[in-house]
């Protein structure tokens, strides 16, 4: 039997209750979803990084080198669990660092030339660059020669003139105008000169040991590296991030060649390394003195780095001394070139490879570096405070 007009009526206004009894926000949801949120503002334009295999992002992986991190296991770990060309089982510094200032990963240098093409600029071509760009590459030094023997790299001259190329390309497609306010208000972070004792000074290349002390090879370094951070001064560079070198003594590789019998450093090269940063961080001081709008800032990484390794078990590190991957005692005879050589939890080590951290211990060097969270290691100011600083 067909229900009458009543029955309809008394069904229509029974729904009609039971609809107005939901909450709104459930009534709501039933016609639309929430906005995406968007994401955060970046606290600076761009983060522009300098270095060797400490912050790599792939630029070897371009290059005809024996130092390159684009098979397994690196990379395993990764947010895509891929390997990309950075020496860690998973994120190094700048990527956390990016992070921080809410920006992207910052891509290699040489990934976007080949994207670009030669002479194509505009603001699409150079769309890659406007956030930032990675120059670094593993086993660049300082010196032109270090690290010469595994292959091609690019050297610390070579990366500054790629960052003036970059300036010219922004200038062409943006403006003079707006590419100066885009490179006083960005990072620079520089991370270099482990080469150059790891590949040329310890090895005595070329017999460097017999014409330089070790005081006299640090000044001339550290020279160096005043002279590339003035070069990036005149194209209107004025906040650097400018890292120490960690104690390279306490590496496995070194651990192993010169036969520690218990994980103890390698007094020696940590004592070599310690001169350098003093010598370093005594450059960036004066080079603020004598030029008041620009901001440097040290950041001791041995300094961060000793205090993981004497206080493992407040990091949760099971040893400071064994590599994550690798062969022999302490995993530091061979390099990682296979998965099967790696540990199954590149958590509990400090060590990833023979001369590289765990993602784990970056995650925390970077935020000392951005912050001083878990030690001091950035003077006069960590990153961010220095993002703070108005030009």
């Amino acid at each position: 039997m067909a229900p009458s007009l009543a029955h309809l009526v008394c069904l229509l206004l029974l729904l009609l209750l039971l609809l107005s009894a939901l909450p709104l926000s459930a009534a709501a949801s039933t016609s639309r979803s929430a906005p995406p949120s968007a994401p955060p503002t970046p606290l600076v334009p761009a983060l522009f990084v300098i270095g060797d295999s400490t912050s790599d992002v792939g630029t070897n992986n371009y290059l005809g080198t024996l130092a390159r991190a684009d098979r397994e296991p690196y990379g395993r770990d990764f947010d895509t669990h891929r390997p990309t060309g950075r020496f860690s089982n998973g994120r190094i510094p700048v990527d956390y660092l990016a992070e921080k200032l809410g920006l992207p990963f910052v891509p290699p240098y040489l990934e976007q030339s080949m994207r670009m093409g030669v002479g194509s600029v505009g603001l699409i071509n150079i769309g890659g660059m406007i956030q930032g760009v990675n120059y670094a590459s593993a086993a660049a030094g300082i010196l032109s020669s270090s690290g010469s023997e595994l292959g091609m790299h690019v050297s610390l001259t070579q990366q500054v003139q790629q960052v003036e190329d970059t300036y010219e390309q922004l200038a062409l497609a943006l403006g003079e105008a707006a590419t100066v306010d885009l490179f006083k208000r960005s990072v620079f972070f520089v991370s270099i000169g482990s080469n150059d004792f790891i590949h040329y000074y310890l090895r005595n290349v070329s017999g460097v040991q017999m014409h330089y002390l070790p005081w006299e090879f640090n000044q001339l370094l550290v020279n160096a590296v005043r002279q590339e951070i003035k070069n990036l001064y005149n194209i209107n560079v004025r906040k650097v991030v400018l890292m120490g070198l960690p104690p390279v003594g306490c590496a496995p590789h070194f651990l192993s060649d010169y036969g520690s019998q218990n994980g103890e450093c390698i007094d020696y090269i940590n004592n070599v390394v310690i001169e350098f940063n003093y010598g370093l961080r005594y450059m960036s001081s004066e080079f603020i003195r004598q030029y008041p709008d620009s901001m440097i800032s040290y950041c001791d990484t041995f300094e961060g780095s000793v205090d993981i390794l004497e206080n493992r078990d407040r990091y949760g590190f099971l040893t400071t001394t064994d590599a994550c991957c690798g062969l022999g005692k302490y995993g530091g005879l061979f390099i990682c070139v296979l998965p099967q050589m790696a540990c199954s939890d590149a958590s509990s080590h400090v060590w990833w490879d023979e001369f590289h951290p765990t993602d784990a211990v970056n995650r925390i060097l970077a935020e000392n570096v951005w912050s001083g969270e878990h030690t001091r290691m950035c003077y006069p100011v960590n990153l961010q405070e220095m993002v703070k600083l108005k030009q």
